[in-house]
């Protein structure tokens, strides 16, 4: 339900607040996780992760996700991605989940198995797989799973098939995860299911090409994706909401489609899902984050239609920068959630400058007190010509 406006006062749905089950944001904006590739072999969160994570918690956005953690060691992109396949990594997880709720936002964790496209350089290191040389300077390459012995990419190494009973170790696997983050106190999980990872190679009938029960017709090819959602629920608190970002499409037409996704939508709500977490691609390319130009709100269509088609909440996400742009995909209805990332990076405090651009002076009201009292001040003090301007 959103806030009450105070008649003759500026309104905004982006701060407005929304209820998940038990845990309510203050507003719809919320930090995407984005890998840092900052921990050791590890997998914990390193000095890195708790001053990015508390930086983009103060810059005002209602929930902040960390990036990815691993639920199993063979599930990381690289050795320098986080972590939660054990109960010794839980303690410096719940540090990191109180740091992010005491600089004001919920804490949130996106928990994944990178699948196929494991085993990698850091991309400033090329994003390649990892070869001789890599083990040479202490980074050695480790054997990748997947639905079916595709790889990833030409010249990637071939995935081993997993077995059912595999199958049923990582559905295990992604529950204890789970179940970990909420012992560390985190209030919202984001299961990774896009970009190509394990569970979105298992959706799609490009990478999955298994005659039994996890392959063939969109029912089985879903299957894994449903267990591993009810394994988490089944460990996640009743009262804490789940969502699933989803590649809503391949952008191939022999591959997972929008009608496709609006079907797996309403089986992820029975199974306990509450918000879709709308991406796409990623399946064969290298990276959703190549260097393509792309509008501003590129999948918000995407967003729009899982939304319409299964009657869900839904997140936005891609290349939004504009606060008035974000504003409108939630006037227009065609998402409940804003996700920021890159944009984050390049202005931590985004959440706050746009409550001042939508909001004008009364925007200053969700900014920190030990930084919005002064500079609400600030503004009776400035010449016109100096003064803030609000699109």
């Amino acid at each position: 339900m959103d806030a009450a406006v105070t008649p003759g006062t500026p309104s905004s749905r982006l701060f407005s607040p929304l209820a998940l089950r038990g845990v309510t944001l203050k507003n719809r904006i919320v930090i995407s996780p984005m890998q840092q590739y900052a921990s050791d072999d590890g997998g914990e969160p390193a000095a890195w992760h708790f001053e990015h994570l508390v930086r983009l918690a103060q810059g005002g956005a209602g929930l902040v996700f960390t990036e990815v953690a691993a639920i199993d060691p063979i599930g990381r992109n690289t050795h320098f991605d986080l972590g939660l396949w054990s109960d010794t990594q839980t303690a410096s997880w719940a540090r990191l989940a109180r740091k992010i709720a005491a600089a004001g936002s919920v804490p949130g964790i996106q928990i994944g198995h990178c699948g196929r496209k494991a085993s990698v350089q850091a991309p400033w290191d090329g994003f390649g797989p990892l070869g001789p040389e890599d083990a040479a300077n202490g980074e050695p390459p480790w054997n990748v799973v997947g639905p079916s012995p595709i790889a990833a990419n030409p010249g990637w190494p071939v995935p081993a098939e997993l077995t059912i009973a595999q199958i049923g170790d990582l559905v295990t696997a992604y529950g204890d995860a789970a179940r970990r983050a909420a012992e560390a106190g985190f209030q919202a999980i984001d299961i990774h299911a896009a970009h190509g990872y394990l569970i979105h190679s298992f959706l799609s009938p490009i990478s999955n090409h298994r005659q039994d029960a996890y392959g063939g017709d969109r029912a089985n090819r879903m299957r894994f994706a449903l267990e591993v959602t009810r394994a988490v629920r089944a460990n996640w608190p009743d009262h804490l909401p789940i969502f699933v970002r989803i590649s809503a499409i391949d952008g191939m037409p022999e591959g997972w489609d929008i009608d496709d996704s609006i079907a797996l939508a309403r089986e992820l709500s029975l199974a306990g899902v509450d918000v879709i977490d709308c991406s796409s691609g990623g399946l064969t390319s290298r990276s959703t984050t190549a260097a393509i130009q792309r509008p501003q709100g590129y999948q918000v269509p995407l967003s729009a239609k899982v939304r319409a088609g299964a009657g869900l909440t839904t997140m936005a996400v891609g290349l939004i920068r504009q606060p008035a742009y974000a504003e409108s995909v939630l006037q227009d209805g065609d998402a409940d959630l804003i996700a920021i990332g890159r944009e984050s990076l390049h202005n931590p405090f985004w959440p706050l400058h746009a409550a001042v651009e939508l909001l004008g002076e009364a925007g200053y009201a969700h900014w920190p007190p030990r930084y919005g009292w002064w500079l609400e001040r600030r503004l009776g003090q400035l010449s016109p010509e100096n003064a803030p301007r609000h699109r």
